[in-house]
């Protein structure tokens, strides 16, 4: 999926250098949308670049060479191609914490409540993130901005799950 982020963005940014791509990845939070790191965003960039899907346009800037991108009409129908596979398929939400629930009558209660704090804690830091993503980023494309509401949306019934559980819990202890 990594590919069809950075094609994306040279559309949105044609020109931009691998450096600024990056930043605006962790800008816009898209980590909640695939899994990456520093590695393994250079490496797609770099087979983006040997496909030909993009291509390196050296500039000039204050006399330091930067390798700036630009999207390749091969590239743009790989983005179309991309855009189809995503875009029409439907994932299962496979949470590693409902495997864990599945045996929660197996498990001490007190060690399953340390369980759901820390879901509920690493839940709110992902709302926390998210807002400050929404209020302060104005340069949000539109229906980007939508799907962090929806998951803003979705962590927030989370939490609220996860606090009836406690609670439930709790009432099983009297």
């Amino acid at each position: 999926m990594i590919p069809l982020l950075i094609l994306g963005l040279l559309k949105q940014n044609p020109g931009s250098y691998g450096y600024e791509l990056l930043a605006l990845m962790e800008e816009r939070q898209y980590k909640y949308i695939v899994n990456f790191t520093k590695g393994s965003f250079y490496y797609n960039l770099q087979q983006l670049e040997e496909k030909q899907y993009i291509q390196k346009v050296d500039q000039l800037d204050n006399t330091r060479e930067k390798r700036n991108y630009i999207i390749t009409e091969l590239g743009d129908k790989e983005f179309e191609k991309l855009m189809v596979k995503y875009g029409s398929k439907t994932d299962y939400i496979n949470l590693s914490f409902y495997a864990a629930m599945l045996f929660a009558d197996e498990y001490k209660k007190e060690e399953l409540t340390k369980l759901i704090k820390i879901q509920i804690e690493q839940t709110q830091k992902k709302i926390f993130l998210l807002e400050q993503t929404l209020q302060h980023n104005e340069t949000i494309p539109t229906y980007f901005k939508k799907m962090l509401e929806n998951s803003r949306s979705h962590h927030l019934v989370n939490v609220q799950w996860f606090e009836g559980l406690l609670k439930d819990i709790s009432n099983e202890k009297r």
